[in-house]
């Protein structure tokens, strides 16, 4: 791919499909700063052509578990996701049709009655720590955006953000960054980084975030939906 600003209607053509929305995947670890990266995408382009999306809405339902059994899930393994209904809907989207994205609660490892519903736009954004990992799920992405964060950068947010937004205790949050989060992440979203088309090092990175901000500016421009 050519850098920013040297995008040719070859390139335009070959990363993003004609008529369809530009599908642009970020992943990164548990605390990476996606989330931020995601937001700064979206408040740069515009709401109006940006629809934002999270892997993490899509944990499987288990009602069928007890609150327990939930705590014991492996939430770092590919398995625990219903990439397939996520599948489904990023097809919906590139078709024009809106869809109803999944609310997850943390703090019961249920989904909510309720959904999001997020309409078809010019750039659907999606984050989350698997997403370069299944390859069905890497064919829908038109450019996949890896985040390369320290490791202790990614611990410490992650025990802000779970202490503060969903109720975890700090024993609670070590026991499953040991057995679940560390060696899940050396397992399957570390590899996942060479499949990226682009790598934003140190978490936010303001120079890179521009860069892609950029891209996503001159592919809209160059090939509108």
């Amino acid at each position: 791919m050519s850098s920013s600003g040297d995008l040719s209607a070859t390139d335009i053509d070959r990363i993003w499909p004609e008529g369809t929305p530009f599908v642009v995947g970020v992943a990164g670890g548990s605390g990476s700063g996606k989330s931020t990266i995601c937001r700064s995408i979206v408040d740069q382009v515009g709401t109006e052509k940006v629809s934002l999306m999270s892997h993490d809405a899509y944990y499987h339902h288990r009602p069928d578990l007890s609150y327990q059994e939930r705590t014991r899930v492996n939430y770092d393994h590919p398995d625990s996701l219903e990439t397939e209904l996520l599948l489904a809907h990023l097809e919906d989207l590139r078709e024009g049709k809106p869809v109803e994205q999944p609310i997850y609660d943390f703090t019961r490892h249920l989904r909510r009655a309720e959904t999001v519903p997020i309409p078809s736009g010019p750039v659907i954004l999606i984050e989350g720590i698997l997403l370069l990992v299944e390859p069905e799920l890497r064919e829908m992405l038109d450019l996949k955006v890896f985040v390369d964060t320290d490791a202790d950068l990614r611990v410490i947010r992650r025990m802000e953000r779970d202490m503060a937004e969903r109720g975890r205790s700090f024993d609670s949050i070590v026991a499953q960054y040991h057995a679940t989060v560390r060696p899940m992440h050396r397992r399957f979203v570390e590899p996942s980084k060479r499949h990226a088309d682009m790598i934003i090092p140190r978490g936010f990175n303001h120079r890179a975030v521009g860069t892609l901000v950029a891209l996503i500016r001159e592919v809209l421009e160059g090939h509108p939906v």
